[in-house]
């Protein structure tokens, strides 16, 4: 096994991940609403939608699968409608929300695994991640199955405990007067970086 070009792989991961994106501040607002219990759902929806985007990429890297670049461009702009859908809601709450409140109840809306699997199944960053970079680490091992799974696997582990710590750091903000602005952040950067995928993919 390549233990440094796993290493990497691992690295590359947890930064993409942590990076502010719409995955990240789904996870935080859905946080800083419901608490961890909301978090953990919509966690679970995100995880099952990069397994997804995983089979989509193993299918390409098979030859099973040949996907239009036109139809993945326009699967990218519908994701980038979406997300900057939340991102106004958000937006929204942020508006509404008032410092002095020990706890702020947001819509049902925001956060919970249904919206995780439609935010990350049209992330358009993990999109990306898994068309063009998860298949250079395929070579871990000599064998591609093998690989395969590794990769697969140690995704899960570090998605789901780079979203946790994502949560537990945004938690500990959830109660202070910065909470609106917190979350109006949030929200402006999930709009920002819609506006820039639609850019990306249509121009």
């Amino acid at each position: 096994m390549n233990y440094s070009e796993y290493f990497l792989y691992c690295v590359a991961v947890i930064v993409m991940i942590a990076t502010p994106g719409p995955v990240m501040l789904l996870v935080a607002s859905a946080g800083l609403k419901g608490g961890y219990k909301k978090a953990l759902q919509t966690i679970f929806g995100t995880n099952l939608a990069s397994l997804v985007l995983i089979v989509f990429s193993v299918l390409i890297l098979k030859g099973a699968l040949n996907i239009n670049e036109q139809w993945l461009n326009a699967i990218k702009v519908l994701g980038c409608i979406y997300i900057a859908y939340i991102g106004l809601q958000v937006l929204k709450e942020a508006r509404e929300a008032q410092p002095e409140q020990s706890q702020v109840v947001l819509p049902d809306t925001q956060g919970g695994f249904k919206q995780g699997l439609l935010v990350g199944i049209s992330n358009p960053k993990d999109i990306i991640f898994f068309a063009s970079f998860f298949p250079q680490f395929t070579g871990i091992t000599a064998d591609l199955n093998l690989s395969l799974s590794i990769l697969t696997i140690s995704w899960i582990i570090l998605d789901f405990a780079t979203l946790s710590l994502v949560y537990l750091a945004f938690n500990r903000l959830s109660r202070s007067a910065v909470y609106p602005k917190l979350l109006g952040i949030c929200g402006a950067v999930l709009v920002v970086v819609a506006l820039y995928g639609i850019y990306s993919a249509l121009f």
